[in-house]
């Protein structure tokens, strides 16, 4: 029983390792491998679910060379794997180096579940440490911080080191069921219940609800403690069901429904909805581990009846956890892949998070009901028919609970760890300038999800590009908020911070997808348009700002056109344009963003003849894309109502795969 302790904590800080992994290897899938949505989508997938299928062959090693050195020897290699990857600087060696980090990660958690299924707890405590952490480092990931990943890193990856040599030693698997569980509560909790950038996301749009604006998000007043309230509650939440007794028969339907019901709202793509699906669904997620994980076993030293024994190679009937724990993986990358390749390839996507959880609840309801007796091997079966994992006996005979004893702590100290976390979130920097007089100047820059052509989260460079033209307004394309295959980062929150600008967001493919507008000007009002989408992958909007410049209003329209199939963006480019010189009804008016077509297309006449003028057109040749070596012009900025251009920039960098534009507008009079 001396080993139950250091196996929960082994796997807390294996999950929070794991997790920091796939925040890397993720996004390089899209940004390495994919090149820029270059690759196919097919071929992407296939790649991500390669690394998944690969630890399948764990199991045969487990009985070949003993479960417990292979996953120690796992559990090394994932540590130097993370700690390698801020040395690759992007690139080749990071897609590998991660890829090498999740294969590890994944034989380690296979074998977690073959000698120390006690630990199904320590998952719990670990995928809500890595909400606590993510939302203390306002969801910039230490592995992009250089000096400062390694110092907070070591301490973290020894701790899980000591723990997994303590917890090596031979065990009774238990129950297959809750390890099938973990791999769909990893997705459900990195995409919905427990993340940060989810959380600030739907925050904002109450906030602009509460501004007057029309269906668009403006950071909350106070921030960052609205933001930190709601995590704090996800976490307390889902702490408090995960790792509590389900004493009452009706839970065992009340947490599957609780967990359904914030899936489908989140699926349904209401931005207004965004904090409520994220609560249900962490609630729900916790109860329904706690169901599955009732059913098992408590962990014993083997007695010779086909236990795992870690240091003699012997494995009787224990693959099975460790196969169940490796196939629930499989549906990780599964949902994760097929949710996002939706906006590659065009198809419904909504039904991915709700079916993962329909599964998690059906496992959940389905879990063995016991029938009130204390078992030998430390099984405690409650009056009310559920088991109790991680009850050893006493030397008395009778039973007692570890879990009790620390339940309460975790508890507390994890919902009190969100709020100091969410609140040592680093803050924004001091307000930009306001303009001088009547002139303005305006970046438009595709900003990739902040991800640079090395596949590096590249905050720093995006910064540098922006803050060196000294912008008034700045309209960006391409912003992601929370999206998991990205690393669930909110871009538009930390790039506003660092320039000192408030935002005003916009959701295109999704609520947390979608377009912005960055300014130090005040904000008069805020809508968007959905344009017409006509067989585009991803869907368009065109987000309208009115600002105020002393006694001017100056109205900025942005936008990201998507060509359907085939065809250029000319049904979007005539609504946009439509809704912008409608919306500006003669004032100052400016139109910018990526635009998709080259000016030479019909796409680009079709705004001109709306009205616009081509406030660029003085100084082209200015190609925008690709960021490395440029040849299209896709990046545009049009005026109206007596605006004039100068000063025109295209700004070299590689923080994005497109260059950004800049201009000075003067406005009439």
């Amino acid at each position: 029983m001396r080993r139950s302790a250091p196996a929960l904590i082994a796997a807390a800080l294996g999950v929070l390792l794991l997790v920091d992994i796939l925040r890397v290897w993720l996004p390089s899938i899209i940004t390495i491998f994919g090149q820029a949505a270059s690759t196919p989508a097919e071929l992407m997938g296939a790649f991500a679910l390669l690394w998944f299928v690969l630890p399948l062959g764990a199991p045969a090693l487990f009985r070949l060379l003993g479960a417990g050195r292979v996953t120690t020897v796992a559990a090394v290699v994932l540590v130097g794997s993370r700690l390698l990857l801020p040395a690759t600087e992007g690139g080749q060696a990071q897609l590998y180096l991660a890829s090498a980090g999740l294969l590890a990660g994944l034989v380690w958690l296979a074998g977690l579940a073959t000698t120390a299924p006690v630990a199904v707890p320590g998952v719990v405590v670990g995928l809500a440490a890595t909400t606590v952490l993510h939302t203390a480092l306002g969801t910039y990931d230490l592995v992009w911080r250089g000096n400062v990943d390694f110092l907070v890193l070591v301490p973290v990856a020894g701790a899980f080191l000591v723990a997994q040599f303590s917890a090596w030693g031979p065990y009774r698997a238990g129950p297959a069921r809750p390890w099938l569980l973990v791999g769909p509560a990893l997705l459900l909790w990195g995409m919905l219940a427990g993340s940060p950038a989810l959380a600030a996301t739907g925050a904002s749009y109450l906030a602009g609800v509460a501004a007057g604006f029309d269906r668009v998000a403006v950071p909350p007043a106070g921030e960052p403690l609205p933001v930190t309230v709601l995590v704090a509650a996800a976490v307390g939440l889902f702490l408090a069901t995960g790792l509590g007794p389900v004493r009452q028969r009706l839970l065992r339907w009340l947490y599957p429904v609780a967990l359904l019901a914030g899936s489908v709202l989140f699926a349904l793509n209401l931005p207004l909805a965004l904090p409520f699906a994220m609560l249900l669904a962490a609630a729900g997620l916790g109860g329904c581990l706690a169901l599955a994980n009732a059913s098992a076993g408590a962990s014993v030293v083997d007695d010779g009846t086909g236990g795992t024994d870690g240091s003699t190679g012997t494995a009787g009937p224990s693959s099975r956890p460790g196969y169940a724990a490796l196939g629930g993986t499989l549906v990780f990358v599964v949902g994760a892949i097929g949710y996002y390749a939706a906006y590659d390839i065009g198809y419904p996507n909504g039904a991915f998070p709700v079916l993962v959880a329909l599964l998690v609840a059906v496992l959940a309801i389905r879990a063995p009901v016991a029938t009130g007796a204390v078992r030998a091997g430390g099984v405690l079966e409650t009056d009310d028919g559920v088991r109790a994992e991680g009850v050893p006996e006493t030397a008395g005979g009778g039973v007692r609970a570890p879990l009790r004893s620390w339940r309460r702590t975790a508890v507390i100290s994890g919902t009190a760890l969100a709020v100091v976390g969410g609140l040592l979130a680093p803050p924004g920097a001091d307000a930009a300038p306001t303009p001088d007089g009547n002139r303005v100047r305006l970046v438009a820059y595709n900003i990739r999800m902040g991800f640079g052509l090395d596949g590096r989260f590249d905050l720093d460079g995006l910064t540098d590009v922006l803050a060196g033209q000294r912008p008034d307004v700045v309209v960006l394309s391409e912003v992601d908020r929370a999206w998991l295959l990205n690393g669930g980062h909110d871009t538009l929150a930390l790039l506003a911070g660092r320039l000192g600008m408030r935002y005003t967001f916009a959701p295109a493919a999704d609520p947390v997808w979608g377009d912005a507008v960055l300014t130090s000007l005040p904000v008069d009002s805020a809508g968007t348009v959905v344009l017409p989408r006509l067989g585009a992958v991803t869907g368009a909007q065109a987000l309208g700002v009115v600002l105020r410049i002393g006694g001017t209003e100056l109205v900025v329209v942005s936008t990201h056109l998507q060509p359907p199939p085939d065809d250029g963006p000319v049904a979007q480019a005539r609504e946009a344009a439509r809704y912008a010189v409608e919306l500006a009804a003669g004032r100052p008016l400016v139109l910018a963003g990526d635009l998709n077509t080259q000016p030479v297309e019909p796409a680009f006449q079709a705004l001109l003849d709306a009205g616009l003028v081509d406030a660029l057109a003085a100084d082209r040749p200015l190609p925008t894309s690709p960021a490395d070596n440029p040849v299209e012009q896709i990046d545009h900025v049009l005026v109206a109502g007596g605006l004039t251009a100068t000063e025109v920039t295209v700004v070299p960098g590689t923080a994005s795969d497109h260059l950004a534009v800049a201009v000075t507008l003067t406005l009439p009079g």
